[in-house]
């Protein structure tokens, strides 16, 4: 009796800890939050550290600050790099999320990429434990995804996912309620950022912030070729420095150019399905013949990413309507259904 009590009155949360976006799933009420998993952090002349702000204000002062004040990015590559600073997010989030009737300390799950180490596990469970949890449960993304997107991840049939992340993709065949076969690459959305950055310094000569590289791929990235010849060669007004006269200044690029210096990374992606479909056994490689392909995460709304994996694959290959949101889902629904949570949660 006393432990339902703790549980109507505590505020049990899901969380999709992404290295570009946090979302936050309260039970009972939804996604309540989603926000760039981003800290702004003044250091004194002492050395310690003030947090000044934390999601969207902090994304906001990304490569605007002055030398003592820094915005941190503490997940990469879909792990904790920066242990106290994700310590302190979690914290606002948290609190950020709780409702006003909740006196107790939340249980929370908490989706992570799919073969993370023992060392990473426990980097995760001690941030949140930190940050104010009672009990802290793993599930991995890929699954969450799976589940988020209503794919039948209990059946014995196989299903496959690619959930395309800010710092990784992860492919997954699942069945009977396990992952049977995966492939996870530290590949996603920042390296597209970066290779736009890297794209425009190396043809051009000028530099341009991560953030708007950012906004370029949303807008403009494409990785398949538009039957309009004309839509591709549209010029994009970019602005940046110049690097040999070191003054601000812009240039005009193409979709085409953009298509161009997101090829690398998309690859990687792409020989990543292909890896996981070729150790696909057979009885679920035919299920996914029938039933196709799901893509899921930030990445999956890259403009032609679904005609580009089916292409080189022939299958059927679908973007999650909801695919920012799949992974949050996906906990959410775990966090709703206890039974569910015993058998896909990872020690």
């Amino acid at each position: 009796m006393f432990k339902s009590l703790i549980n109507y009155f505590s505020n049990d949360l899901a969380v999709d800890l992404g290295t570009a976006n946090t979302l936050v799933y309260v039970k009972g009420r939804g996604i309540v939050l989603n926000e760039p998993s981003v800290v702004a952090v003044k250091t004194d002349s002492k050395g310690s550290k003030k947090v000044l702000s934390v999601g969207k204000e902090a994304k906001e002062m990304v490569g605007r600050t002055p030398g003592n004040i820094e915005a941190i990015k503490p997940l990469k590559d879909g792990v904790i790099a920066d242990f106290e600073v994700t310590e302190r997010m979690l914290r606002y989030f948290i609190k950020k999320s709780k409702n006003k009737r909740s006196i107790f300390k939340p249980r929370i799950i908490i989706a992570v990429p799919h073969g993370i180490t023992q060392v990473e596990k426990k980097a995760v469970k001690e941030s949140a434990i930190d940050a104010g949890a009672r009990e802290v449960y793993l599930v991995e993304e890929p699954m969450a995804a799976a589940i988020g997107a209503d794919l039948p991840v209990q059946d014995a049939v196989g299903s496959m996912v690619v959930d395309i992340g800010g710092g990784t993709t992860e492919v997954a065949v699942i069945s009977l309620g396990g992952i049977v076969h995966s492939v996870s690459v530290r590949v996603g959305g920042d390296k597209m950022d970066t290779a736009i950055v890297n794209y425009i310094k190396k043809q051009y000569s000028i530099l341009i912030g991560e953030s708007t590289a950012e906004a370029i791929k949303i807008e403009f990235g494409s990785v398949y070729p538009s039957e309009d010849e004309e839509e591709d060669n549209e010029p994009i007004i970019v602005k940046g420095i110049d690097l040999i006269t070191g003054v601000p200044t812009s240039i005009e690029v193409t979709i085409d150019e953009i298509r161009k210096a997101l090829r690398e990374p998309v690859n990687v992606i792409v020989a990543s399905v292909k890896d996981a479909l070729e150790k696909t056994p057979p009885e679920l490689a035919s299920d996914i013949v029938d039933n196709g392909i799901m893509l899921t995460g930030g990445g999956a709304l890259i403009k032609g990413l679904d005609k580009l994996i089916h292409k080189e694959t022939g299958l059927t290959v679908k973007v999650f309507d909801e695919a920012l949101f799949a992974v949050v889902k996906g906990v959410g629904m775990i966090l709703d259904n206890i039974d569910l949570l015993g058998e896909v949660t990872i020690d």
